[in-house]
Order: structure tokens, then sequence, then C-alpha cells
């Protein structure tokens, strides 16, 4: 399955774990935070599987075009 965007928001990461958007939030600070971005960098759905261990396959459903 391919992925239509490049990005990831705390809203896919509510969909995808679960969790709360508070949640989703605090999770790309970390992935931030990981990668060595600025709090305006934006994380790749790449990073975020690096991060996490998930596999894109696995996350690309969860992704809103």
């Amino acid at each position: 399955m391919e992925v239509k965007r490049i990005c990831i928001y705390p809203k896919d990461i509510q969909r995808i774990t679960g969790k709360s958007e508070r949640y989703g939030r605090m999770l790309l600070a970390q992935i931030k935070k990981r990668n060595e971005k600025e709090e305006h960098q934006l994380v790749t759905v790449d990073e975020f599987c690096r991060y996490t261990g998930l596999k894109i396959e696995q996350v690309a459903p969860f992704i809103a075009g």
C-alpha cells in the first residue's frame, strides 16, 4: 500500500495507536528530539516507523490521504 503523505500528524498517531491525540503530540516531540529536529520541522512517516518499529505497510492504511 502506498502512503499518500510524507508527514505524520498527532491525529494519525491517534488512529494508529488508539491512544490520545495528546500522546501523539508527545511522541512527535520525542521523535523530533531523537532526530535533532527543530520545533517547526515536521516528522516523516518513515521517521515515525523507524522510531516505533512499525512497518510502513502497517501504518499506511491509517494515514488519511
